[in-house]
């Protein structure tokens, strides 16, 4: 099964690093069961294209846990058996349908792509971690900035183009 994981540029060096991403348990993004009934009238590219949207969203987060993080979404996509993930039939109660759970670390070799804002992304990204948490806090003008970064289309990177990234 196809997972996105949610990254930053200094995370995707510790992982290119140590050649994995871990350790277990790892949050990731997947087409779930809910998904798949939230979104019922999309085909599978438009269900992993909003799991991915879901790891994109969750990167900013990350950013903002890391002031020092270059202000740029990553996003990793692995194929993972799917064995290895777990999900509910719910949408684990925080509003995001597409969380699951992987119980393995997961090898460089199934990464399949990196999905990263361009360097032009950079001002809307800065801005919407910074306006995050009054927007989780309910300012409507904030929420409106952190929608505005979802504007941006992640980059497409072949895992061998990841290390040019982080120099």
């Amino acid at each position: 099964m196809r997972v996105y994981l949610p990254s930053t540029l200094t995370l995707l060096a510790g992982v290119h690093a140590a050649r994995e991403i871990g350790p277990a348990p790892l949050a990731a993004h997947a087409v779930t069961p809910a998904l798949r009934e939230w979104y019922a009238s999309g085909d599978l590219e438009e269900l992993e294209y909003a799991a991915m949207s879901a790891a994109a969203r969750a990167s900013l987060r990350l950013l903002a846990a890391d002031p020092s993080a270059p202000r740029r979404r990553v996003v990793l996509a692995a194929e993972m058996p799917d064995a290895a993930i777990t999900w509910s039939n719910t949408d684990l109660g925080n509003g995001d349908r597409a969380l699951v759970e992987l119980s393995t670390p997961i090898p460089w070799k199934k990464i399949a792509s990196g999905h990263v804002d361009a360097p032009d992304a950079v001002p809307d990204m800065t801005a919407a971690v910074e306006a995050l948490p009054a927007a989780e806090a309910g300012d409507d003008d904030a929420r409106f900035t952190v929608d505005g970064a979802e504007g941006h289309e992640l980059l497409w990177y072949a895992t061998q183009e990841l290390p040019h990234l982080l120099t």
